[in-house]
């Protein structure tokens, strides 16, 4: 059974269309990953479903049960947003058991739940201090343990690593990776941050100006993106897109070489850095200059101006020997092409 399903979903503002005609299952217990540039809804999306935000046309379904009209509070959601929102008077377990205690739960049970929340994110040791005494990560910890204790159909999550440093977001996406694990609840989670997206996801979404661009698991959407946007939006390093032609099955870039296995109506090439070798000058389907050297230790990247192909970023694995300024040849991988038409859609 679905757990969340969206129907032709749309949100307005006034004249304004910013959600225009979702249509979304997220099965029970799958990790769905709404990402895209900012302004391209996802925040809305989500705060449509949890019920913070009217549904202007469509609906929305909760466990088979039509949910468009309901107040948050009805439909068995919960949200961890940003903000920790933690009472600062209040003990870690009474920030965990409050939603409970304000339902007139009976303190026994609450106990009970807020025990189990703690054991599951090592939270034990901190039940009776309060958030001032916590780190950023910690008092994260205790926002997803009141969700938790609440025992909801799902978890929607709204950008909430985003006030942690870098390290604790690594932490922090162990720690929510491995919830999923041992949950096994339905999770929506918003990000525009593309580690945590293909980290986190068993399936991604990804949202281009309030609409859906393109649906489906990290290495789907990663090895054969949709369209150009999918393309050059997924992926650090993005993919490298050359304009290009292409007759009787073979492409050719403007100044520079082709080669067999090219769709009919192909206009753009797409390559991903780490599917470019480094060539002699004057070999492979390019020549270009290096612009700049991007050593990070495992990985060097390369920024290489190929002219009027523009500038392309080639992955090396370690280190190479190539500086500023010297001349290289660009070698791509046939195997790992994209091909896309004029109006940016795949052709394969």
């Amino acid at each position: 059974m679905s757990a969340i399903t969206l129907q032709a979903v749309e949100k307005w503002y006034g004249a304004v269309q910013v959600i225009k005609g979702i249509d979304l299952e997220v099965q029970e217990g799958e990790f769905v990953v709404f990402v895209g540039p900012s302004g391209c809804g996802k925040s809305t999306l989500l705060r449509m479903i949890g019920g913070l935000e009217e549904i202007s046309r469509g609906d929305l379904l909760i466990d088979g049960r039509k949910a468009t009209s309901e107040a948050p509070s009805q439909r068995g959601l919960t949200m961890v947003f940003q903000s920790y929102a933690l009472y600062p008077h209040m003990s870690v377990a009474e920030n965990m058991g409050f939603s409970l205690k304000t339902a007139g739960a009976p303190k026994k049970e609450i106990d009970a739940k807020v025990n189990e929340a703690a054991e599951v994110l090592k939270l034990e040791a901190l039940l009776d201090r309060r958030p001032k005494d916590l780190s950023g990560g910690q008092r994260q910890r205790v926002a997803i343990g009141r969700s938790i204790v609440r025992d909801p159909t799902a978890f929607l999550f709204d950008e909430p690593l985003s006030n942690l440093d870098a390290a604790l977001r690594v932490e922090m996406r162990y720690e929510i990776a491995k919830l999923h694990q041992r949950l096994k609840k339905a999770m929506i989670y918003v990000t525009h941050d593309q580690v945590e997206a293909m980290t986190l996801a068993d399936r991604i979404v990804v949202l281009d100006a309030g609409k859906i661009a393109q649906v489906g698991t990290p290495r789907e959407l990663y090895e054969r993106p949709a369209n150009l946007f999918v393309a050059q939006f997924i992926g650090s390093p993005k993919m490298n897109v050359l304009p290009c032609t292409s007759s009787g099955g073979t492409w050719q870039l403007e100044g520079g070489r082709g080669a067999p296995g090219a769709p009919e109506g192909a206009q753009h090439l797409g390559i991903r850095p780490e599917h470019i070798t480094l060539l002699p000058a004057g070999q492979g389907a390019c020549d270009g200059t290096v612009d700049v050297v991007e050593y990070l230790g495992a990985d060097t990247f390369l920024l290489v101006d190929c002219g009027t192909l523009g500038r392309l970023t080639v992955r090396v694995i370690g280190d190479t020997a190539l500086q500023p300024g010297d001349s290289c040849g660009l070698g791509f991988d046939s195997d790992w092409l994209s091909f896309f038409d004029a109006d940016g859609l795949a052709l394969r």
